[in-house]
């Protein structure tokens, strides 16, 4: 249940349409609701500003499709990521307003897409090309999330003029994400070119002594540019919630 639904059945139950019996079994499971194999938060919306998210890795369609048919019965935007398209195919057949990015593997379920506000400005930022499918999931998880999001793909510092042609648009950002495999350099890069919070992602793209992406997590940890804050591997989706955080404080 998201703030706007819970409002409606407040004022339903202060109007007299709506009897208490009613309203109490609509919160009846809070804090959460138990499908056996999975206990749904569905309450998360209201504490955090959105709903619980389907992390698709290791589950089975069957385990994603009954997640994703009750928190989309509550929510009008529910995300599923890491997702195989076989769980994709089995979401769209199950339900409708099912959109599958196959690069990001990342499916939405919204049920309007006019109650969805975006504001403030994200910039997602990446190295290369083959950085795209992370930068791809931090992209849709921040537009879903109510975010105006702009795309600035392949302006790694082994060409630094891509870079510096960007600052204006940087300057302009409430918020930067730097997705970066290989040495990773872009994101110290960018911190020191912006007066702006950087979010850095590593990406496990790289050859060999990359260690599947662990020397772009060290390279970005001992940034040498203030105000680089990271998170895990390959994690787009963290990247995107954390920026939204940001991008929505007042001011």
């Amino acid at each position: 249940m998201d703030e706007s639904r819970l409002r409606e059945l407040l004022e339903a139950v202060a109007q007299g349409s709506t009897g208490v019996e009613q309203a109490l079994e609509r919160l009846r499971d809070l804090p959460y609701e138990d499908l056996g194999f999975a206990k749904l938060d569905v309450h998360r919306e209201l504490r955090r500003g959105f709903a619980e998210v389907i992390f698709g890795e290791r589950k089975t369609p069957e385990q994603i499709v009954a997640i994703a048919e009750r928190l989309s019965a509550r929510h009008n935007v529910v995300l599923a990521t890491r997702l195989a398209e076989e769980a994709a195919d089995a979401l769209q057949r199950r339900l409708p307003n099912v959109t599958y990015h196959q690069q990001a593997r990342l499916a939405a379920i919204v049920q309007d897409e006019t109650q969805i506000e975006r504001s403030g400005d994200i910039v997602v930022l990446t190295g290369g090309t083959a950085d795209l499918p992370v930068a791809e999931e931090a992209a849709l998880t921040a537009d879903y999330m109510g975010n105006c999001v702009t795309r600035v793909y392949d302006a790694g510092v082994s060409a630094i003029q891509r870079l510096l042609d960007q600052r204006a648009l940087l300057n302009k950002a409430r918020v930067i994400i730097v997705v970066a495999g290989m040495d990773a350099a872009l994101a110290a890069a960018t911190a020191g070119l912006v007066e702006r919070p950087v979010i850095g992602v590593p990406t496990s793209v790289g050859y060999g002594t990359a260690f599947g992406g662990v020397a772009p997590l060290l390279t970005m940890l001992n940034s040498c540019s203030s105000g680089v804050g990271v998170v895990n591997i390959d994690n787009g989706f963290g990247a995107a919630f954390l920026a939204s955080l940001i991008n929505k404080l007042p001011g």
